[in-house]
């Protein structure tokens, strides 16, 4: 998978996590989604990665945007949605989060965003996306472009 350009159709099977790449908080999510898979389920790619770019434009008809986003079985989910999607496939506690599916999507969403707008004043970012630790590299996908975006 590494260094993929063009999405497979057997890249829909999996659980692909797109992040944005130069945020500290979401580089933290991702190890924080890595230290609870350990049947490993997700793999990773930063929206500046051309993968991302490509396959969330076959999906939407556009670029990637600024939010996570998790890719399976031929559908994406975006914001609150994702991020609870995500935590069903975790070690437990996490899955119990899925009750907060009950919460209105809109309202869900509001507090992301409220989080998703401030997240580079409130955590920082970089200015590119790290390469992973060797030890995860395999579960990230595009990984050598996303040192030079």
């Amino acid at each position: 998978m590494q260094g993929t350009q063009e999405p497979h159709k057997k890249d829909f099977e999996k659980h692909i996590v797109l992040f944005d790449g130069v945020c500290n908080l979401c580089n933290a999510t991702v190890r924080f989604i890595i230290k609870r898979d350990p049947h490993r389920h997700f793999q990773f790619a930063s929206l500046q990665s051309t993968f991302a770019k490509t396959r969330l434009k076959s999906l939407t008809g556009r670029a990637p945007g600024d939010t996570l986003v998790l890719l399976h079985d031929d559908k994406n989910y975006l914001r609150s949605t994702a991020a609870l999607r995500i935590a069903r496939k975790l070690r437990f506690p996490w899955p119990l989060l899925g009750v907060f599916e009950a919460v209105p999507v809109r309202l869900r969403d509001w507090v992301y965003n409220q989080i998703a707008i401030n997240r580079y004043k409130w955590f920082g970012k970089k200015e590119h996306c790290p390469l992973p630790a060797p030890e995860f590299k395999s579960r990230f996908i595009d990984s050598e472009e996303d040192s030079s975006s």
